[in-house]
């Protein structure tokens, strides 16, 4: 029976392919499934065989802690040279997008807050 490697919600490409490669590169059985069209289902990785599973996970657990150390350093870096994002380069970039997000959020803590001032009135 097929067990699931890695759920593709929020998963960038570059990761998700890297796991392909490696599942490839040991000769493990996999498949994919792809998201859902209306976002209920985020599609995943599945091997295939039982017998592979713990080995897949192992190898999972090796990209993993390497990949983390990588972008780490990688974040670290843009921090030192000042070009990591922040929420200011995001807002000069993309005000539109900001306004829309704060404007979003406000409508929605005026909804929760809605049932106590129609109570107190």
């Amino acid at each position: 029976m097929s067990k699931l490697l890695l759920n593709l919600r929020n998963v960038p490409d570059d990761e998700a392919d890297d796991v392909r490669a490696m599942l490839d590169a040991n000769r493990i059985a996999f498949y994919e499934t792809v998201p859902s069209r209306w976002g209920i289902s985020s599609g995943g990785i599945w091997v295939t065989e039982d017998a592979a599973i713990v080995e897949a996970k192992r190898l999972m657990a090796i990209y993993q802690q390497e990949r983390q150390a990588r972008v780490r350093a990688e974040y670290d870096a843009a921090r030192r040279d000042g070009t990591a994002e922040t929420f200011w380069t995001v807002l000069r970039a993309e005000p539109a997008r900001v306004a829309l997000t704060v404007l979003g959020i406000l409508v929605m803590l005026g909804l929760v807050a809605l049932p106590i001032v129609l109570l107190r009135g």
